[in-house]
C-alpha cells in the first residue's frame, strides 16, 4: 500500500520480467513509447493530489454502475433512428453491434482483473503500447464519455416532455426544449439533468451507487412493461419485410446503434473504488452486457411488431408513442416516459463518473493539469474535477443535436476499444506469466476479431463523422506535443535520472 502524499517508484508486487524503466533518453520516439510498468499502476491506485479514492463498491455496485451506463437512450431514444436504417431487421443490427461489443467486452474483463485502476482503456495502453498511444486512447474516452453524457441528456428531455405533457398537459417550449439547430435556443432540460447528476456525484461514490441501483432497477422494470404490454399489440404483417434496406441496412443501423452499448466498460474506471477489483470487474463487465443485449433485442422486436418501421421516423419517442397506441390510453405512455426519465438520468450519472475518474488517472500521470487528480481528504471526490466535467457536458447536452452527438460518440469509442482488443495481444506477448483473474479465450484470435469488427463498424459513419473525428484527434495531438509529452510524471522522472 502506498501512503498519502508518496509516489511509489517500485512495483509493489512483481509478478514475472522486470517493467521497463522511464526512458530517459532517445529523443521523440522514446518519450512517445515510453510505458508504464502495471505493478505502478497498480500500486499508485486510488491516491490523489491531497487524498485517496475510497473503495466502497462491490461486484453488485460494479454491475449496476455498467448496466446504469449502457441501458438507457439507446433503447429509449436511438431506436427510433436505428429502425429507418435497418426496418425490422433492427434486431439483427443489436446483434451485430452486441457482437462486437461483446468481443471488446471480453477484452476489457481480462485488462481490468489484470490492471484494475480507474484509467480503464488509457491505462491498459499506457502499460502495453507506451504514452503516446495511452493518450489517443484517453483523449478518445473524453470524447466517448463527455459527448455521451451531452447526447443522453438531450435524450432525457424528450421524454420528460413527454411525461408532463401527459401528467399536467404541459408541453416545454420548443425553443427550451432543442439546441440551435434543430429548433431551439437552449436546450434546459439536458442541462438539468446533468446539473442533477453532479449533485449525486459530489455526495460520494457509494451514494451515487445506491441512487444509480435503484434507478437501474426501475429502468429494467419499464422495459418489461414495455414489452408486455406491446406485446398484444405485434401484428406479424409488421415484420414483412424483415430486410427492405438489405444487409448495408443492418450494417448502418449496427453502427448507430453501437451508441446503445456504450458504457458497458463503465465498471472498468471504478477499479481504484472497488473492494475486490481483480475478482469483480471481470464479472461485473460480462455480468452487465449479457444483461443489456438481452433486453435490447427483446424491446426491439417486441417494437417493429407493434409498429409499422416507417412511422419510426416520426416519433421522438418511440416506446412511449406505441404504448399509446396498442393500449389507446395516455396512461401507460406517461408511466413509460417517467421511467425513461429515471433511466436516461442514471445513464448521465453514471458515464459522468467515469469520465471523472478516466481524467483523474490521467491527470496523476500529468498528462492533463493536476487539479483533475485533487481529492477531498474529507469525502474522497475529486470535486473540481467532478464540477469542470459537469460545466462542459452540461453546455455539449444545451446546444448541441442528439444526432451528432451520438455519432461522435460512437466512433471514439470504437476507436479506444480496437486498442483494448490490441492491449491484451500485446500484454499476452510482453508479460505473459502475469497473474489474470479472467482470460480471453482463443488469444490472439478473439480479440483480433474484436479489433477488426471494430474497424469494421467505424467504416459505417458518414464522412461528416469521420470529419469531427480526424479533427478531435488533431487538436489531441496538439496538446500532446505542446503539454503533456512534457509535465507527464515519466518525463520529469527521466529529467531528473540524467
Amino acid at each position: 500500500m502506498v501512503e498519502p502524499g508518496m509516489t511509489p517508484t517500485t512495483p509493489a508486487r512483481p509478478d514475472g520480467p522486470v517493467p521497463p524503466a522511464p526512458a530517459r533518453s532517445g529523443g521523440l520516439g522514446a518519450a512517445m513509447m515510453r510505458r508504464k510498468p502495471v505493478e505502478r499502476l497498480i500500486a499508485e491506485g486510488g491516491q490523489g493530489e491531497g487524498g485517496r479514492l475510497k473503495r466502497s463498491l462491490g461486484m453488485w455496485q460494479l454491475t449496476m454502475i455498467s448496466i446504469g451506463a449502457t441501458l438507457g437512450t439507446g433503447i429509449f431514444v436511438v431506436l427510433g433512428e436505428a429502425v429507418p436504417l435497418a426496418g425490422p431487421a433492427v434486431v439483427l443490427s443489436f446483434v451485430a453491434a452486441g457482437l462486437t461489443a461483446l468481443f471488446s467486452a471480453l477484452s476489457y474483463a481480462e485488462l481490468a482483473g489484470t490492471i484494475p485502476v480507474s484509467g480503464s482503456s488509457y491505462s491498459y495502453a499506457y502499460a502495453t503500447m507506451g504514452e503516446l498511444i495511452a493518450w489517443i486512447c484517453g483523449w478518445c474516452l473524453v470524447l466517448e464519455y463527455a459527448v455521451s453524457v451531452a447526447a443522453v441528456a438531450v435524450g432525457w428531455g424528450k421524454y420528460l416532455n413527454e411525461l408532463l405533457s401527459g401528467t399536467i398537459g404541459v408541453t416545454i417550449p420548443g425553443w427550451m426544449a432543442n439546441p440551435p439547430g434543430a429548433g431551439g435556443v437552449i436546450n434546459l432540460p439536458a442541462l438539468l439533468v446533468v446539473v442533477l447528476a453532479m449533485g449525486f456525484l459530489l455526495g460520494g461514490a457509494r451514494e451515487s451507487a445506491r441512487a444509480n441501483t435503484i434507478m437501474v432497477l426501475v429502468k429494467v422494470a419499464s422495459l418489461i412493461l414495455f414489452c408486455a404490454v406491446a406485446f398484444t399489440g405485434i401484428r406479424a404483417g409488421n415484420y414483412k419485410p424483415f430486410m427492405p434496406l438489405g444487409l448495408g441496412g443492418v450494417s448502418a443501423g449496427g453502427a448507430k446503434l453501437f451508441f446503445s452499448y456504450i458504457g458497458f466498460d463503465a465498471a472498468s474506471t471504478a477499479g481504484e473504488e472497488a473492494k475486490n477489483a481483480k475478482r469483480d470487474m471481470p464479472r461485473a463487465i460480462m455480468l452487465s452486457l449479457f444483461v443489456v443485449t438481452a433486453l435490447y433485442c427483446l424491446v426491439a422486436l417486441v417494437a417493429v411488431g407493434a409498429m409499422p418501421w416507417k412511422k419510426f421516423a416520426d416519433a421522438d419517442a418511440a416506446l412511449a408513442q406505441i404504448m399509446k397506441d396498442v393500449t389507446g390510453q395516455s396512461f401507460w405512455s406517461v408511466l413509460l416516459a417517467a421511467g425513461a426519465v429515471i433511466a436516461i438520468a442514471s445513464v448521465v450519472l453514471t458515464v459522468m463518473y467515469g469520465q471523472t475518474r478516466i481524467l483523474f488517472s490521467m491527470a496523476r500521470d500529468g498528462l492533463v493539469p493536476k487539479l483533475f487528480a485533487r481529492v477531498s481528504p474529507k469525502s474522497g471526490i475529486p470535486v473540481a474535477n467532478t464540477l469542470i466535467v459537469s460545466a462542459f457536458c452540461g453546455v455539449l447536452a444545451a446546444v448541441v443535436p442528439l444526432g451528432a452527438l451520438a455519432d461522435a460518440t460512437s466512433i471514439g469509442t470504437l476507436f479506444a476499444f480496437a486498442l483494448v482488443n490490441a492491449a491484451v495481444i500485446v500484454l499476452r506477448k510482453t508479460r505473459p506469466d502475469m497473474p489474470r483473474s479472467f482470460k480471453v479465450a482463443f488469444s490472439p484470435v478473439t480479440p483480433a476479431i474484436g479489433f477488426a469488427l471494430c474497424l469494421l463498424l467505424m467504416g459505417s459513419f458518414e464522412l461528416i463523422t469521420w470529419e469531427c473525428f480526424i479533427g478531435w484527434m488533431a487538436i489531441g495531438l496538439v496538446v500532446y506535443f505542446t503539454y503533456g509529452m512534457r509535465r507527464s510524471q515519466l518525463a520529469r522522472e527521466a529529467r531528473t535520472e540524467k
